[in-house]
C-alpha cells in the first residue's frame, strides 16, 4: 500500500512539473525572449529580405523551444524519480533510459530542423546559424589554433576543423551554456590529445603564443 502510494506521489510530481515546462514553453515572454536570440542570429545572416528573415527567425525561436520543451520534460522527470523510493541500481537504469530517449528525439528533431534550414539557406549560411547558436566558438577557436601554431599541416587543420564543427553540432542541442561550453571542451581535449601526439608541446606553445599577443598589443599602442 505504501510503495501505490509513494509510486502516486511521482505520478503527481511528474505531470505538474511536465504541467509547469508546458505553461513556460506557452509562456509569451518566454516566446519574446527566444525570439529576440533568434532575431540576432538572423540579422547576422545579413539576408536583405524581410520575409524570409521572419520566417527563419520564427524557425529558429521554435527550435529553440522545442529543444528548451524536452530538456526540462526530460529533467522533471529525473528530479521526480530521485524523489521516488527506487533502489540506486533500478534508480541509475530509469534515468539512463529516459536520457537516452530523450537525446533520440533531440537527434530526430535536429535533422528536422537542419532539413528545414537548408530550404532557406545555402550551406555556408546553416553554418552560420550554427555558429549562432553556439556564440561562434567554431571559427573562434579555428583561428586561435592556427594563430598558435602556425605550422599547422593541412591535414592538422583538417582534424581540428571538423572535430569543432562536431562539437558544435551537439553543442547547438545542449540546454545551456554550460552545456554547449562542455561540449567543445570535450572536443578541445581531443584536439590536444592529437597534436601532442603530433610532436607538439602545447604548454610550451601556448605560452610562446601569448607572448606574441602581448607583442602585437604593444606594438598597437
Amino acid at each position: 500500500m505504501m510503495l501505490k502510494k509513494v509510486s502516486l506521489g511521482v505520478v503527481l510530481l511528474v505531470l505538474t512539473l511536465c504541467n509547469l515546462n508546458a505553461q513556460q514553453h506557452l509562456d509569451p515572454e518566454y516566446i519574446k525572449v527566444t525570439n529576440e536570440r533568434a532575431a540576432k542570429i538572423v540579422e547576422a545572416l545579413k539576408l536583405s529580405d524581410t520575409e524570409k528573415e521572419q520566417t527563419l527567425t520564427t524557425i529558429i525561436g521554435e527550435q529553440y523551444r522545442n529543444l528548451s520543451r524536452l530538456h526540462d520534460g526530460r529533467d522533471a522527470k529525473i528530479e521526480a524519480l530521485k524523489n521516488s523510493d527506487l533502489p540506486k541500481e533500478k534508480l541509475d537504469s530509469k534515468i539512463e533510459k529516459l536520457k537516452s530517449k530523450t537525446d533520440k528525439s533531440i537527434n530526430k528533431l535536429h535533422k528536422k530542423y537542419i532539413s528545414v534550414l537548408s530550404k532557406h539557406l545555402t550551406p555556408e549560411k546553416v553554418d552560420a546559424v550554427k555558429d549562432g547558436m553556439t556564440y561562434g566558438v567554431v571559427p573562434k577557436t579555428y583561428a586561435a589554433f592556427q594563430d598558435m601554431l602556425p605550422n599547422l599541416t593541412e591535414a592538422q587543420k583538417k582534424y581540428i576543423y571538423d572535430n569543432l564543427v562536431e562539437a558544435r553540432e551537439h553543442a547547438m542541442d545542449a540546454g545551456t551554456s554550460k552545456e554547449k561550453h562542455a561540449w567543445f571542451g570535450k572536443y578541445k581535449g581531443r584536439i590536444n590529445n592529437y597534436l601532442s601526439a603530433q610532436g607538439y608541446d602545447l604548454n610550451k606553445e601556448s605560452d610562446d603564443w601569448h607572448k606574441r599577443i602581448e607583442a602585437r598589443e604593444k606594438a598597437k599602442n
